[in-house]
């Protein structure tokens, strides 16, 4: 066995893999440590290189497969190597999702202190082969020296773009936009620049489709609008592609990494589009939150419909609403529904998508800290559905629910590690509830993200 003292930067070594790591890296032991090799699939031997020594461990470079995982194959994507979209396209998808699903074990496991949780979370449910699911792209822009576009996505733990024409997992719809945008933007005069190093312009470029209705909203990040030409610009694009029914620019004028501003001018059509979603019409704007995988979301929505059908219709809370995506459809099967979100934005069409399909008379949106609001409407609460950020729960939200726990409780979460956290003082010992279930849902197939749905019922 290694010393890991022995270890070197640089270093060249042959291990087996004995896991993934939670951003779906193989895990290789070396002794007293371990290294975390990108590219790497569990039950494979591989030649590595040392190259990064973390306080706990170390990240290696795969520099031969000695021997492959039976279930390794061969990426959709011609980039996956460079790109960092993407984590486990080598990986057949059928591995994936179970995999998946011990991630979500795992983290209850060593974060909720859930000992004996595995029973009760189920498979993960997926669909398809986990290419052409986007229903959104946001891409980085650059503009090299010589006056050539770059855009893609970045790689793998850096801000260095990883210029792309085509993305597989993408909407096909969505993808065969990608090419002749940037050789339009290419050819344009605009100023690109991203980090805002130089005077600022153009950063990203927004595309977002509506599955069903086909309906395609494109939008330019920029810092700034005075962009010459830009509103014959936006109309022959709509003239060149029917389905776009708006062109907008989203001002993102601060020095930060959030992706969009607070503010986004239409410069042409309208700057929404149409969906038919879980039977509803929802109107979404390029700014506003929404599931990128469509079918994957409207397969939860019934999902969500049986787990409360074994109380009566009563009031529903929807935490972090957005736009109604999943409160809405409870609404329209009788329930009355009280939203909660922090952005105008959403609680604006959230409201609309209310009024479009009806449902005015039983709905009320309410725009503000989820933590506030939430508080003074617990008393007369039936059931809470929660869906916040990748972050979870807020202490105060914690605090507001242990005060005053609904009868159930449902927490749609994107991350298991911070899932666990909160349930663990939720329906941990000495919380008001217990852990019924979890199902975890492959929503982003190819990377090592994985939504979980969590069902809590008061004791």
């Amino acid at each position: 066995m290694r010393d890991d003292l022995a270890l070197t930067m640089g270093q060249r070594l042959e291990g087996c893999v004995t896991g993934l790591s939670h951003d779906g890296r193989g895990v290789v032991p070396l002794g007293a440590t371990v290294a975390f090799v990108t590219g790497a699939l569990p039950g494979e031997r591989v030649q590595l290189r040392l190259v990064h020594r973390s306080r706990r461990h170390w990240h290696g470079a795969l520099e031969e497969l000695l021997a492959a995982a039976p279930d390794r194959c061969r990426p959709p994507c011609i980039l996956a190597e460079s790109c960092g979209g993407c984590s486990l396209q080598h990986w057949e998808v059928a591995s994936q999702r179970p995999w998946k699903r011990q991630k979500v074990v795992e983290a209850l496991q060593r974060i909720g202190h859930f000992s004996d949780v595995d029973p009760r979370v189920a498979m993960t449910l997926g669909q398809g082969d986990g290419v052409g699911y986007r229903n959104r792209a946001i891409l980085p822009l650059e503009r090299r020296e010589d006056g050539r576009l770059r855009a893609g996505y970045y790689r793998s733990g850096s801000h260095s773009i990883v210029n792309l024409n085509r993305c597989p997992v993408l909407d096909p719809r969505l993808d065969a936009l990608i090419a002749p945008l940037k050789l339009d933007l290419e050819a344009s005069a605009w100023p690109v620049d991203r980090h805002l190093s130089e005077g600022g312009g153009l950063r990203h470029l927004a595309l977002r489709l509506g599955h069903h209705s086909g309906e395609v909203l494109l939008t330019l990040v920029s810092s700034r609008i005075d962009l010459e030409g830009l509103e014959e610009r936006a109309q022959l694009w709509m003239e060149r592609w029917p389905q776009l029914v708006g062109v907008c620019v989203n001002l993102q004028d601060r020095p930060t990494n959030a992706l969009m501003g607070p503010r986004t001018v239409v410069v042409a059509g309208r700057g929404w589009l149409r969906e038919r979603f879980a039977g509803l019409d929802l109107e979404i704007a390029p700014d506003t939150f929404f599931q990128v995988n469509t079918p994957m979301a409207e397969l939860l929505v019934p999902i969500i419909q049986q787990v409360l059908a074994d109380q009566p219709q009563g009031l529903l809370i929807d935490a972090y609403c957005g736009i109604g995506t999943f409160g809405l459809p409870m609404a329209a099967a009788g329930w009355r529904l009280e939203g909660i979100d922090v952005g105008p934005a959403s609680i604006a069409l959230a409201r609309r998508n209310a009024e479009r399909n009806g449902l005015s008379d039983s709905c009320r949106f309410h725009e503000g800290s989820v933590g506030e609001l939430l508080a003074d409407r617990l008393s007369d609460c039936d059931a809470l559905l929660l869906d916040p950020p990748r972050k979870g729960l807020e202490p105060q939200v914690l605090a507001t629910i242990l005060a005053e726990p609904p009868r159930k409780l449902l927490y749609l979460s994107c991350d298991p590690a911070t899932l666990a956290r909160d349930l663990a003082q939720l329906a941990g010992d000495g919380g008001p509830y217990r852990l019924a279930s979890v199902q975890p849902l492959d929503f982003f197939p190819h990377t090592s993200h994985v939504e979980s749905l969590a069902v809590l019922e008061r004791v």
